[in-house]
Order: C-alpha cells, then sequence, then structure tokens
C-alpha cells in the first residue's frame, strides 16, 4: 500500500490526525506551556474574579471581569495551537542535487596513480537578486538545495524554513514565514493576559482594604492567591513582555531574531527593510502563503536522471578531447599491470579462474588507457570499448611470450 509523505518524512516533526497537524520533535513542552497558562488562570478565577462578581452591581461589571479573562485566556491558548501545529514554512527537499550547478575544477584535482584527476565540485553560495540587490544564498547539503533567502537549516527540526526566526521550545516548533505572525500574537495577547490579570488582582485587594479597613499586610493574609498571582504576573511580565518589545523592533526593522543575533556586528544593509509602517503591514496584514508541503499526499516514485558523472563519461567516449581516466579505471589498470608482469603462466590462469570466481570484472576504460608488458606497450584509441576479457587474453599472450623468451 502506498504510504502518504507524512509516514515518510526525513525531518524531525511528529504529526497526529492522519498528518493534518505538525509539530516540532519537542512537541512535549507544549504541555508545559499549556499549563503556565491555564494554572494560574485558574486560580484566578476561582480566588479572585468569583468574590468580584458583585462587587460592581450596577453594570454588572463583575461578572465581565470573568467572562473576559476565561475568553482571552482561550484565545491565547488558540495562537498557541496554530503557532505549533501548523507548517511554519518548511522547503520541501530535493530527490537528488541540482545537476546544472555541477562542474569539474582542474584546480582542485587529485593526483591518483600518477595523474591528475579533476574533482567534483558544487558552489557552496551563489548569488541572487532580491529588489534588485545581490543575496548570497547557501547550499544545504541535508536537503540538496539552495535555500531561498533568509532561508535558514533547522538542526532541531532537520528541516530547512523560509524566513527562519528561531525554533521556541515553549512552543515546540520553528518560526518561520508560515506561523511567525501567530507568534508574534501569542506572545503579545500573553502580555497583555498578564497586565490584565496583574491589575485585576490588585484591583482586589484594594477592595478589601477599603471594605475591612484593613492595612495591606492584612489585606495579603485575606487573600494569600491574589499575592501570588500577582506576584507570577510580575515575573511572568518580564518574560513575554520584554520578548514582546524585542519583536516589535525586529518587526519595525524587518529582521528576524536569527539575522538579528547572527548579523549584529557586520554593519550590513538590510536588504529586506522597506519601511516601518511597511514592515508592520507585511507581517501583520499579508496574506499567509499556502504551504509548500502536502504531508497527506501519497509518495510517488521520481526516477531519477543520471548523473553528471555518468553523462560525462558518456560524453568521453565520442570526443577526441577525452577526460582522464577517473579512480577506479586506475586501480583496475594497476591490477592488470601487475598480472601482465608475472612470467609464471600458472599464476596468471590461477589469478584468471579468481576473478571469475568474483563475478565479472568491468573495466570502463576512457581515452589514453596505457597497459605496459615488459617490452611491449598498447595504447587504446579515444572511443575504443574492450571488455576486461579481452584485455586479460591479451595479457596471457604477452605473459607466455615472456615465459618463452626468459
Amino acid at each position: 500500500m502506498a504510504k502518504r509523505v507524512y509516514q515518510v518524512w526525513k525531518g524531525n516533526n511528529r504529526f497526529i490526525f492522519g498528518g493534518r497537524l505538525v509539530f516540532g520533535p519537542d512537541a512535549r513542552s507544549l504541555l508545559i506551556t499549556v499549563s503556565l497558562i491555564l494554572v494560574p488562570i485558574v486560580i484566578f478565577c476561582v480566588f479572585v474574579a468569583r468574590n468580584l462578581l458583585h462587587s460592581f452591581p450596577a453594570y454588572n461589571a463583575g461578572y465581565a471581569i470573568l467572562v473576559v479573562s476565561i475568553a482571552f485566556t482561550i484565545y491565547v491558548l488558540v495562537l498557541l495551537l496554530i503557532t505549533s501545529t501548523h507548517d511554519p514554512g518548511i522547503v520541501p527537499r530535493a530527490s537528488h542535487p541540482p545537476e546544472e550547478e555541477f562542474r569539474f575544477d582542474s584546480s582542485a584535482s587529485v593526483e591518483v596513480g600518477g595523474r591528475q584527476t579533476p574533482s567534483l565540485q558544487f558552489p557552496l553560495t551563489k548569488e541572487v537578486l532580491f529588489n534588485g540587490i545581490p543575496v548570497k544564498v547557501k547550499y544545504c547539503d541535508t536537503c540538496m538545495l539552495y535555500r531561498p533567502p533568509r532561508c535558514s537549516h533547522c538542526s532541531i527540526c532537520n528541516n530547512c524554513v523560509e524566513r527562519f526566526d528561531h525554533h521556541c521550545p515553549w512552543v515546540g516548533q520553528c518560526i518561520g514565514q508560515r506561523n511567525y505572525r501567530y507568534f508574534f500574537l501569542f506572545v503579545s495577547s500573553s502580555t497583555v493576559l498578564c497586565i490584565y490579570v496583574f491589575s485585576v488582582s490588585a484591583l482586589y485587594m484594594k477592595i478589601l482594604m477599603d471594605k475591612d479597613h484593613l492595612s495591606i499586610w492584612n489585606a495579603m493574609k485575606e487573600s494569600p492567591a491574589a499575592v501570588i498571582i500577582m506576584a507570577y504576573c510580575f515575573i511572568s511580565l518580564w518574560f513575554v513582555g520584554g520578548l514582546t518589545g524585542f519583536h516589535l523592533y525586529l518587526i519595525g526593522t524587518n529582521q528576524t531574531t536569527y539575522e538579528n543575533f547572527r548579523y549584529r556586528g557586520d554593519n550590513r544593509l538590510n536588504v529586506y527593510n522597506r519601511g516601518c509602517l511597511n514592515n508592520f503591514l507585511e507581517v501583520l496584514c499579508t496574506r499567509v502563503q499556502p504551504s509548500r508541503n502536502d504531508f497527506r499526499a501519497y509518495v510517488q516514485e521520481v526516477s531519477r536522471s543520471p548523473a553528471p558523472r555518468a553523462r560525462e563519461m558518456e560524453a568521453d567516449d565520442t570526443t577526441t578531447d577525452p577526460r582522464p581516466k577517473v579512480e577506479d579505471d586506475l586501480e583496475i589498470g594497476g591490477d592488470i599491470l601487475k598480472i601482465s608482469q608475472r612470467h609464471n603462466f600458472e599464476e596468471v590462469e590461477m589469478e584468471i579462474r579468481d576473478r571469475g570466481s568474483n563475478g565479472p570484472y568491468d573495466v570502463a576504460l576512457g581515452a589514453e588507457s596505457v597497459f605496459y608488458s615488459d617490452q611491449q606497450v598498447h595504447v587504446d584509441r579515444p572511443g575504443e570499448h574492450r571488455s576486461s576479457w579481452e584485455i586479460l587474453s591479451e595479457v596471457l599472450n604477452m605473459s607466455s611470450g615472456a615465459a618463452k623468451i626468459t
């Protein structure tokens, strides 16, 4: 039975509901984040908001406090789940490297058997134009593709992600082009929720002090839950509030967290900056691009085109100026040379039997292949193909002639 894409996915992602939801490898940390939101809200609703239901009878504002707390918490959790379960912008892997980029580099040739063999080189970077400005993009060995601009490979998820910002352990997912907006809304909404809960808890403490004419210390003893909630929100506000401010700066300058930390000291021109207002509109108001991956699609067999090395060897057969022999051919030629230098016919015959028992011994001959005997030299012409058994029979004749002379 044919498998679906998510079942043979090479990244470290985890899928549920038949590939409809995609998580990072550390998706379990999502449970910790949810508990850090739900537990204090439950305490707040039970020990603070419930006691304020009848504190504002004129407009039933006490009920509004409770409803807003629950509704806003649900909103924050929905943003968290969207951020964690959506494709962040994963670039599909290629089945093979882009063959049009292969090239032979004679300057980086390797000396094999006394001859220089050109090595197959692959450029690690190349330049593309972005808004008329050349931008360098890197080749990813894992995904076998040139990453688009602002794309980076996440070592945790083992995927290339478009507009890669960072991998967030609190949401258990990469933050990229397709979920950055929801991540920012989640962080900023969590900041607002912390401020709201802190403010209402402080209001409840003020009501206790005015109602029973208590000092602040007695009011804290009267409602320790409110004190705990206020302390928790104050500490959390330093984290989510600072993170919100930092991402406001990144959005205003059209940077990612990865770019900000990596290129901070380079003083390089930010070619992606379109102005503060346009940068905010790009992040918050543009349409989210559809995913480039259909995780529920069935896997189709892709016929791989011949490797560039093989095509190069086929071209050598028809050209008059062939490339030097490859390493394998030189090793095979060396073995045959050793056999040709033996004067004992029986040793040569045993060598043939050994090679025959080990299976066919194919020799891919290029041009200018030279085989030496004691006093004879034979040079193959370009484009001439002969099997290994023909070569060996010729070697036998030479060896037998040498044996008669000796």
